[in-house]
């Protein structure tokens, strides 16, 4: 199986992910002596093989089904066994863009945890770049190469195991990124200022708690670091519902009844009299109005075609999508019920409470004049 190439069939030995509905994924290799068992029945491995990525595919009464889905790095992060808390794509999407990294860049990791950070790294440096990875804990190690290697991705990353905090990488003027998720980041910046390129490169930090990050950053402003910032990224739901709002009463409904009227009096704060109320209007003003008053007639019938054409799609849209454009110029949901005196519109709204916290993400830079120094 590969994570490298999308693969059309399944095969005997291949990583799939089965979606079990409710974003409910698992993952698992196919083994044609094995069952998978899941609450919507049991499903024999060599019913899976032989079916194309994507197809529906019933267990074996036919009672329940699941979806083939090839394996990508999101939904490996979403499905792997964790032998350590890892990274999801919120965060890694983060790392690989202030990272830099494209096909072709070489890049220093550590520690190696559960492989989530890796998979998205290997896909996007690939197919002439390499991850270099190290882990103290050599049973994780061993368990992260077997993965690499039955994925298909294993030519593109080395394992170790290493302490980076103490021992280094052992690697010098290699890499175009470094990053580090560890316990005491700020042993590991003289390491990953020597494993990084002479033309420069950029280091990231994960830590939980602020209080390392305020270590990890002195340590790299001594270090000739720059550019050194600190970022949280969060995700924030936004429930979207259905709401009746009070229409506006704007005047008359007739707008053919908003006729513009000439000024009888030139001082405003004073009330026209009654001689000049009933004293019809100069043919001057009859000149000025009569045109207005046309056009108005003239948009008003445009008007009540446009909210006849406007009340067809409505009902067409109605039967084939899940929004419209109601007689306000405002979206709402074509199923909603729509109340008397009132006007639904589609809102947005954030939730109460956010997700909780995962951990700050330390960026920076070093410049290849302030590096030259790490390879005499």
């Amino acid at each position: 199986m590969s994570f490298d190439n999308f693969k059309k069939i399944v095969e005997a030995g291949d990583t799939v992910v089965i979606y079990l509905g409710k974003q409910q994924l698992m993952s698992f290799a196919i083994d044609p002596e094995r069952t998978h068992q899941t609450k919507f029945g049991c499903f024999p491995h060599k019913n899976f093989i032989g079916k194309e990525f994507g197809t529906k595919v019933y267990g074996k009464n036919n009672k329940g089904w699941v979806y083939l889905l090839h394996p990508s790095p999101e939904l490996w992060t979403v499905t792997l066994p964790h032998r350590t808390q890892i990274l999801y794509s919120t965060d890694i999407s983060l790392i690989t863009l202030e990272l830099d990294l494209k096909p072709g860049s070489v890049v220093v990791e550590s520690g190696t945890g559960s492989g989530s950070l890796s998979h998205a790294i290997i896909r996007t440096i690939k197919p002439n770049g390499h991850l270099h990875t190290f882990d103290f804990h050599e049973q994780r190690v061993e368990k992260a190469r077997e993965e690499f290697v039955s994925h298909g991705v294993g030519e593109f990353v080395t394992c170790g195991h290493a302490d980076a905090c103490n021992e280094g990488f052992q690697l010098e003027n290699i890499a175009d990124a470094v990053f580090l998720d560890l316990p005491a980041p700020w042993d590991a910046i003289p390491h990953a200022k020597k494993a990084l390129k002479k033309t420069g490169g950029r280091v990231c930090s994960f830590s939980p708690c602020i209080e390392q990050v305020q270590r990890t950053c002195d340590v790299m402003r001594k270090h000739r670091f720059c550019e050194i910032k600190t970022v949280e990224c969060l995700l924030r739901p936004f429930n979207i519902r259905t709401l009746p709002v009070p229409e506006a009463n704007l005047g008359p409904n007739n707008i053919e009844d908003l006729t513009f009227k000439p000024p009888f009096d030139e001082v405003r704060d004073k009330p026209p009299s009654d001689e000049v109320k009933d004293k019809p209007p100069s043919q001057e003003v009859k000149d000025d109005i009569e045109p207005i008053n046309k056009r108005i007639k003239v948009e008003s019938n445009d008007e009540k075609l446009s909210h006849g054409e406007e009340k067809l799609s409505t009902e067409k849209n109605e039967n084939n999508n899940l929004t419209r454009i109601n007689k306000s110029g405002m979206i709402s949901k074509a199923s909603a019920k729509q109340k008397h005196g009132n006007i639904n519109i589609l809102t947005s709204k954030a939730g109460k409470e956010m997700p909780g916290h995962t951990g700050y993400l330390t960026f920076a830079s070093m410049y290849p004049t302030w590096n030259q120094d790490v390879a005499k």
